[in-house]
């Protein structure tokens, strides 16, 4: 923690629940035919009572290798949801993530506005990444995130027939100067999904382990854990 001037030592997540939580479409963001369909939920937070958020990572612009040392070091779980357009100049710098135990997951080819295209389109950008990930990493998610955060009944009814089971989006977002809220109070609660993107100092006043280090600090003063998400679904 020292060496990556922490404020303090972060705190450990607890078990895994035994019991993993039932997760539904969160009110408001389902769509017709959400049940009948059995369409993937889209959820900003996981229900649980423990004092723990998940840090999730979007697209993969920035391929930061100190990143990568400060997550291992720390034993800070993340989860990634990836983009080829992004990811296609540098596959093996995701690879040596998978290796540390972090689930590679779906974010589209292109990071398009899904809901402004066809169902087949759509399609094509979820089914084509599931076959990118397949290749490149051995695996076709479960776990996809619609770009912006933006999606229709089409965008799950494909995700579903490309074998997507999870569509989480996120309750916070943290940049490497500041926070946003989708909440009214503007604050954390147990089992919120947190956002943010693979960005360096082109995008931002800061690199990944800027980033990292403000959101570390606050959660732990606020006296939650990062935990992986994977483990409550």
């Amino acid at each position: 923690a020292k060496r990556w001037k922490l404020d303090k030592v972060p705190l450990t997540a607890p078990a895994p629940p035994a019991k993993k939580p039932e997760i539904e479409a969160r009110e408001g963001f389902e769509v017709d035919g959400q049940e009948e369909d059995g369409l993937p939920p889209v959820f900003t937070t996981v229900p649980t009572k423990e004092k723990v958020v998940f840090l999730t990572i979007d697209d993969g612009a920035e391929k930061d290798p100190a990143f990568l040392r400060m997550m291992s070091e720390l034993k800070i779980p993340y989860t990634v949801f990836l983009t080829d357009e992004e990811i296609k100049d540098d596959y093996g710098y995701f690879k040596k993530m998978q290796a540390r135990g972090i689930t590679l997951n779906n974010h589209t080819l292109s990071h398009p506005y899904l809901p402004g295209l066809s169902y087949e389109d759509q399609k094509r950008e979820i089914c084509g990444m599931q076959d990118v990930m397949e290749k490149h990493y051995g695996k076709r998610p479960v776990l996809f995130r619609p770009p912006y955060g933006n999606y229709n009944r089409d965008t799950l009814r494909a995700a579903k027939s490309c074998g997507i089971r999870y569509a989480p989006i996120w309750s916070e977002e943290v940049y490497v100067d500041h926070w946003e809220y989708r909440e009214w109070d503007q604050d954390l609660h147990p089992g919120d999904i947190v956002l943010t993107h693979f960005r360096g100092e082109d995008d931002w006043d800061g690199t990944m382990t800027d980033m990292v280090r403000r959101f570390l600090d606050r959660i732990t003063a606020d006296g939650y854990a990062v935990a992986r998400l994977e483990d409550y679904l």
